[in-house]
């Protein structure tokens, strides 16, 4: 066995590691996305990455007058669960949050969107409730995120291809519902 044999990646080290894992996604998603647009002709897009995660957005792409900040969200289930997200993206002209399912393998798909129309803004977050830090104060508390709301997983749009996110991302021609 040499070092670049596959070899099958347990749990432990999606954990172990989390920021490469959540790199790779970015840029799989980046590249799939831009050959898709490709594919269609399009080449205008713009791709634009946040050096950290402070307003709520993890990429920016931008065509035409659609700039879109973009919040990614991981998972293995099938749909996702609750998820917590930041009110920082809400000022976003058109702000979403792109749930993706990973495979223990790095697949990706398919995808589930909160988001409203390009040009749009998230729906409103105000209903829904605010969640509590992952970790604990100094004083053993898990004090809640003032900043961030809890949105449930039923609130996500099944988008089952690359090609469905695009036309949520990009086409002005869809339906709002």
């Amino acid at each position: 066995m040499t070092q670049l044999d596959p070899v099958v990646m347990d749990a432990a080290a999606h954990f172990q590691n989390s920021t490469l894992r959540e790199r790779i996604v970015e840029h799989v998603f980046v590249g799939q996305a831009l050959k898709a647009l490709w594919c269609r002709g399009v080449v205008d897009v713009e791709v634009l990455r946040s050096e950290f995660d402070a307003h709520g957005y993890d990429l920016v792409m931008a065509r035409a007058e659609t700039v879109r900040h973009i919040q990614f969200k991981t998972g293995s289930t099938v749909k996702p669960g609750e998820v917590s997200v930041s009110t920082t993206l809400a000022a976003k002209p058109s702000g979403c949050v792109l749930w993706i399912r990973v495979t223990p393998q790095l697949d990706m798909g398919p995808y589930f969107w909160f988001g409203g129309a390009p040009g749009q803004p998230l729906p409103s977050l105000a209903e829904y409730p605010s969640p509590r830090r992952p970790t604990h104060n100094k004083a053993g508390e898990r004090p809640l995120r003032k900043n961030h709301r809890l949105i449930p997983g039923k609130a996500f749009s099944l988008l089952p291809t690359m090609d469905a996110v695009l036309d949520e991302l990009f086409s002005p021609q869809r339906e709002v519902s």
